[in-house]
């Protein structure tokens, strides 16, 4: 399974915000929106994610208030990235050895989408659910023996 194929079941509602606003305008928006991420764009270019940890952290360091701070203070300015033919299976190893929630899914520089580690997880509950279902029917239509036959 492909990044693509998340993508595809997932669709392609996609949330940005530049550095430049304020980082009480994201927590808004991720607040309103049920969302734990942003991408931030500056000229059309990825530039940054913010997540809930990085506001968690900025407003630990400003004394448990948003404050005025802008996103460019408290983003990822080196998130990990992925394209839509990065097999699932290392992008879950990516996401554990990076404790990455969220990662931008890329076409060169064109922004494709964002996975999470909750899309990660469901598919892969999804994939072995199927698989669980097949061999089931596999089982369930097992040719019967021959009793006349002996080996």
């Amino acid at each position: 399974m492909k990044v693509s194929d998340i993508l595809r079941v997932k669709g392609n509602t996609l949330y940005t915000i530049t550095p430049d606003e304020p980082l009480a305008d994201a927590v808004t928006t991720m607040a309103e929106k049920d969302i734990g991420s942003l991408v931030v764009m500056e000229h059309g270019d990825l530039v940054g994610m913010l997540t809930f940890r990085e506001v968690i952290v900025a407003i630990v360091r400003n004394g448990g208030q948003v404050g005025g701070s802008l996103v460019r203070k408290a983003m990822d300015d080196a998130p990990v990235t992925c394209t839509a033919e990065t097999d699932l299976d290392e992008i879950r190893r990516i996401m554990l050895e990076r404790h990455a929630r969220y990662m931008p899914v890329m076409d060169k520089r064109m922004l494709m989408g964002v996975i999470s580690f909750y899309d990660v997880a469901k598919a892969v509950v999804d994939s072995q659910n199927f698989e669980n279902k097949m061999l089931k029917a596999y089982i369930r239509d097992w040719p019967a023996e021959d009793e006349g036959t002996t080996t």
